[in-house]
C-alpha cells in the first residue's frame, strides 16, 4: 500500500493573480520535473497556436486565460509551454475508466486513471473578476476532474475513446468552463451544445432542481442529452462513437443499474462506488482505469466527501461556509492506494520507470 496526500488549495482573487500563485506553487515541484520528463518520449500530436486559444476562451466568456498568463509570468515560460501543459485546448487524452452515480441530492464519483498522471491538487477558487466560485479535483492544474460550485451545480465526466479528435476543448478544462460559467444545468447543457470537443465524453450534471441528473454525450461529431442517474465509459445514444472493447463499462454500469433499482441514500451510494468488494473501485492502476478518489457533490447543502484510497469514511468539506468567508482549517487530505507505481506529485514519476 502506497501513502498519498492531496493538498486543498485555497484562493480569493482575480484569475491572474490566481494563474500567478499556482505558478509560484509548483514551479519547482514534481508535477513540473515529471512532465518534463514525460514529455521527452510522449511527443504532442496537436498544434498550439496561442492567438486561436485566446480568441476561444474570451469567445465562451472565461477569465481562464488571463490565470494561464499568470502561471506564464510565474513560471517565466513561453505561451507557448503554458498551454501545452495547462491550456486544455487541442490535448491528448489517454483512455481511463470512471463511474458516477447520482441522486435526489447528490452525485459521486470514482475517478479512475493512472498514478503518473494524477497532481494531488483540490481546489478550492472563488474569483474576483467574474465567475462562480468552485470546489473540486485538479487535473492539469487549470482544468477540473469533478467539481461543485457556489449555485451548486455539479460536474463530472467519463471517458469514452480518444479517435478521431478533433479542434476543442478537453475534458477537464471543459469541466472548469462548466463551473465557473454556468449556474444550472440547463445553462451547463447549452454550454456543451456550444463549444467544440477535442475528445468524446460523457457530461454528468446536477444541480439544485432534485430532477434527474443530465449525461450530455459529447464527441467532436454531436452532442445528445439524456436523463439518468448512472454513468460509466460508454454512449447509450451515439454507439457509433464507442469503443469496441466495452466489457469492463458494461459490467460496471450493470452492477449501477441493479444496485439502484431503489434509490439509495448518500451514504450507500458512496460505499457502493468506495467499498473495494462491490464491483466498482478498481485496482488496475497500470492500464489507467485504478480508482485514486470518490468524491461526493451535494448540491443544496454545498457540501463535499472526499476520499483517497478504498474502504474509507469520506472527509467532509463545507463549500457553504467556504463561500462566506470561512477558510478550511486542514490543507491535506490523505489515503493509501493498492499500488506501487509513483505518483507524479510525490516523487519521480516519469515513463521510463515503474
Amino acid at each position: 500500500m502506497k501513502k498519498i496526500f492531496t493538498n486543498i488549495i485555497q484562493f480569493r482573487g482575480s484569475h491572474y493573480d490566481f494563474g500567478l500563485e499556482q505558478g509560484k506553487q509548483i514551479k519547482n515541484s514534481y508535477i513540473i520535473k515529471n512532465r518534463e520528463n514525460q514529455w521527452k518520449i510522449r511527443k504532442p500530436q496537436f498544434r498550439i497556436d496561442p492567438i486561436e486559444t485566446k480568441n476561444i476562451f474570451q469567445n465562451v466568456g472565461s477569465k481562464i486565460w488571463e490565470e494561464l498568463e499568470g502561471l506564464q509570468d510565474a513560471l517565466q515560460w513561453p505561451i507557448e509551454r503554458v498551454l501545452l501543459e495547462f491550456g486544455g485546448y487541442r490535448n491528448q487524452i489517454v483512455r481511463s475508466g470512471c463511474s458516477i452515480l447520482t441522486g435526489h441530492d447528490y452525485m459521486i464519483r470514482n475517478y479512475d486513471y493512472h498514478p503518473k498522471t494524477y497532481e494531488g491538487r483540490f481546489l478550492v477558487y472563488q474569483p474576483t473578476d467574474s465567475g462562480n466560485a468552485s470546489i473540486g479535483v485538479s487535473q492539469r492544474i487549470t482544468g477540473r476532474a469533478d467539481g461543485m460550485n457556489e449555485k451548486g451545480l455539479s460536474m463530472g465526466y467519463t471517458f469514452i475513446h480518444r479517435k478521431r479528435p478533433g479542434d476543442g476543448f478537453v475534458c477537464h478544462m471543459i469541466g472548469r468552463l462548466i463551473l465557473e460559467l454556468c449556474d444550472t444545468v440547463e445553462d451547463a447543457t447549452a454550454l456543451l451544445k456550444e463549444i467544440p470537443h477535442r475528445g468524446s465524453f460523457s457530461y454528468v450534471l446536477k444541480d439544485t432542481s432534485n430532477t434527474d441528473a443530465r449525461i450530455v454525450e459529447a464527441s467532436p461529431r454531436n452532442v445528445d442529452v439524456l436523463t439518468g442517474n448512472h454513468c460509466t465509459n460508454h454512449f447509450l445514444k451515439q454507439t457509433e462513437e464507442n469503443r469496441h472493447y466495452l466489457e469492463d463499462s458494461k459490467r460496471r454500469y450493470n452492477v449501477l443499474e441493479t444496485e439502484t433499482k431503489q434509490e439509495m441514500n448518500a451514504k450507500e451510494a458512496y460505499y457502493l462506488l468506495n467499498d473495494l468488494d462491490k464491483g466498482l473501485f478498481s485496482t488496475d492502476y497500470r492500464n489507467w482505469a485504478g480508482t485514486i478518489h470518490t468524491s461526493a457533490y451535494f448540491p443544496t447543502t454545498l457540501s463535499v466527501w472526499f476520499a483517497l484510497g478504498n474502504n474509507k469514511n469520506p472527509s467532509t468539506l463545507d463549500f457553504s461556509s467556504w463561500v462566506q468567508g470561512k477558510d478550511f482549517d486542514d490543507i491535506l487530505l490523505s489515503g493509501e492506494i493498492d499500488t506501487d507505481i509513483p505518483f507524479l506529485h510525490m516523487e519521480r514519476a516519469d515513463w521510463f520507470h515503474n
